[in-house]
Parts: C-alpha cells; structure tokens; sequence
C-alpha cells in the first residue's frame, strides 16, 4: 500500500490516537508496540526494535569467522593475589 491515506484524530481515554489502517499494519509489520519519533513536522511511526536483536546470528558468524575471541588475553589470566587471596562465597 503506497497510497495516502487520511485518517482522523480520535479521542481514545484521556489521550488521542489515529486508527491505522490493517493493510498499513500487515505492509509495516507493526506490533503491540512502536516507536514514535517526530522528525521535522512528521510523526515517525516505526516497528518496535530489541536492543539486541540479530544479536546471535552475529554471534554465530563471529565464532564460524573465529573472531570471537577475547582482545586481551592478559586480563583473563589469574595472578598470584586471584590464586592465593581470592575467595568465593
């Protein structure tokens, strides 16, 4: 759907929200949850994105490329002080 569509503002409670079309939805792929941002004089309505999301198969593509090891492998060495003074409880 690359059409305009109007819509009207609609009182919903105490706020205001505009009722999205189902095909818009279905073309977005929007949830039960979004992302609102304005950008100049638009309202900006996004799917809601994970933080870590693509976080795995990034993961995987590291370990399959073997760049998934530690950059400093002197701070994973124990010292003496780890070996004799450190106690877990």
């Amino acid at each position: 759907m690359n059409n305009t569509v109007k819509a009207r503002i609609v009182k919903m409670g105490n706020s205001k929200g505009v009722r999205i079309p189902k095909p818009i939805l279905e073309q977005l792929a929007l949830g039960e949850k979004v992302e609102l941002s304005v950008r100049g004089d638009q309202l900006v309505i996004r799917p809601d994105k994970h933080p870590r999301s693509g976080w795995e198969k990034q993961f995987k593509h590291m370990a399959e490329r073997g760049d998934d090891r530690l950059l400093d492998e002197e701070a994973v060495r124990s010292t003496k002080w780890d070996e004799d003074e450190w106690e877990w409880k």
